[in-house]
């Protein structure tokens, strides 16, 4: 599996400080926000990206919007909860599973950063 590093990936603020203590906002979300990504087919993919303090994961192209995990639960977890979104029905759950280990690797490697 190939995963691609977003090289232009600007994270967007998340958070802001108020009398209370932390606020947390969804960033401006679109194609482009994402850090890690492995294509299947049709231009769907498994994404990687910053949300809340860790990374979520989930499919590029989602009709039920904001269906993600971190990425640190195991990827046939992940697997399980956005599996609606797969879009597809070429696309395994074999491959999905893969794309996510192979993007949870590159992570726990650190070897990659954008």
């Amino acid at each position: 599996m190939n995963v691609e590093v977003n090289a232009a990936f600007v994270k967007a603020k998340d958070s802001f400080p108020v009398e209370t203590g932390l606020l947390l906002v969804t960033p401006p979300l679109n194609e482009d926000y994402w850090m890690y990504r492995v294509l299947l087919k049709h231009g769907q993919a498994i994404v990687a990206f910053p949300k809340f303090g860790t990374i979520g994961c989930g499919f590029a192209k989602e009709t039920d919007w904001n269906t993600n995990l971190p990425i640190d639960v195991p990827a046939e977890q992940i697997y399980a909860h956005i599996k609606h979104n797969k879009k597809y029905r070429d696309i395994t759950s074999a491959q999905c599973i893969d794309a996510i280990n192979a993007i949870k690797k590159v992570i726990a490697e650190g070897k990659v950063r954008p």
